[in-house]
């Protein structure tokens, strides 16, 4: 498989593309920081089931003499690598029930508290069961059921999105990078390469980031978090004909190989939403991709910023998430725009946060003074 690691090579590959946003001298290895690192292991693998339950607590500031409602994002993926058990749920509204966006099937809580109540609390426990994921390119599953998908269903995984156009120079883009493959996981191969090339993980990015691949393109900024770099690869994928889709979620426990960017503090998973990826390959399924992990622990694992996807403390999870992932997480859905129900508010890029309104007026959700809620997870045994 082709594994480009300068910026001329892939410049070139682009054709006319000004994509120059990063500096080339970026990208050369930090030879120091290279040899003062030992090889890492990072090899998810299928076949261990783990059981956990996520714990969502919250509070509502400021809604004392004005109604309010409040939605929790539940698991509603059932897939070969999770499986969402129940949801149970408490606290002093006045009606709580889950509901779903229309299109996708995104379930959620939906709380509402009357005004002449008391601050607004609700608690929403809920179990899943998970594993890892890991390809095998070689080996076809033609004859899998999990390797079929209703070819309408695909169909759909090839639209645009509200921030996610697949015309334009996203469409140009994804033509200029996909020239000359002749297969889909050609395709999928370069478009990976590319996005782990040409964007970073941006700390300073509120949330997940918005997702807004069009204006990445356009401003050449490939600075973001998950909801923009893998939104980015997704739109990529659908503009050249592979159906592929976000998958919003949340870390839950730490990484069983060390990488502390790539596991959560069970105790406080507050920040610890995560999106990845899947695209939908011939014989094979839907297949997992994560290129932002391999930015989030370039940028993040150590004190300096590593700029050589082919260090040792990157390569391997580079490798592996280009087909799999580890079952340390948690999937809530694969929807975008999101129309929340019972809200005459827009719509949300997608649900990965617990949302809010008040007086019928959105509370910001990374607003922590306004926006009070813990989420903690435990791990299940003899489940």
């Amino acid at each position: 498989m082709p594994n480009f690691h300068r910026r001329s090579l892939l410049a070139a590959a682009a054709g006319s593309l000004p994509l120059a946003s990063v500096p080339l001298a970026g990208l050369l290895p930090n030879a120091a920081l290279a040899q003062a690192t030992p090889a890492r292991r990072f090899e998810p693998a299928a076949g261990t089931w783990r059981s956990f339950e996520l714990t969502t607590t919250v509070t509502l500031q400021g809604a004392q003499g004005r109604d309010a409602r409040v939605w929790v994002p539940l698991p509603s993926v059932d897939s070969d690598f999770q499986r969402s058990l129940d949801s149970s749920f408490s606290g002093n509204a006045s009606a709580m029930k889950v509901v779903a966006d229309r299109h996708y099937g995104a379930r959620m809580l939906m709380a509402e508290f009357a005004a002449s109540g008391p601050a607004p609390q609700l608690q929403v426990v809920s179990r899943i069961q998970a594993q890892s994921r890991a390809t095998d390119f070689s080996h076809k599953q033609a004859a899998n059921q999990a390797a079929h998908e209703d070819a309408d269903t695909l169909r759909g995984w090839l639209q645009p999105t509200a921030l996610m156009p697949t015309d334009g120079i996203v469409r140009t883009t994804a033509l200029a990078i996909t020239r000359g493959a002749k297969t889909d996981a050609q395709k999928v191969q370069r478009l990976y390469d590319w996005v782990v090339e040409h964007t970073h993980r941006e700390p300073k990015v509120r949330g997940c980031g918005t997702g807004d691949i069009k204006a990445m393109l356009e401003t050449q900024n490939f600075g973001g978090k998950c909801g923009d770099i893998n939104a980015l690869f997704v739109g990529l994928a659908r503009a050249s004909g592979v159906p592929a889709r976000d998958v919003y979620g949340i870390r839950l426990v730490p990484s069983a190989f060390g990488y502390r960017e790539l596991g959560g503090n069970p105790a406080n998973l507050k920040g610890a939403q995560h999106c990845r990826a899947e695209v939908w390959l011939k014989d094979l399924g839907w297949v997992a991709m994560d290129p932002a992990d391999v930015g989030k622990v370039m940028r993040q694992e150590t004190t300096e910023w590593i700029k050589d996807s082919s260090h040792p403390l990157v390569s391997p999870v580079r490798k592996a998430l280009f087909g799999g992932w580890e079952g340390n997480w948690l999937a809530y859905n694969t929807a975008h725009d999101v129309a929340l129900p019972g809200s005459t508010g827009p719509k949300l890029g997608f649900l990965m946060y617990p949302q809010a309104e008040i007086g019928g007026e959105r509370v910001d959700p990374l607003a922590p003074d306004d926006f009070r809620y813990a989420i903690s997870a435990r791990e299940l045994t003899g489940t």
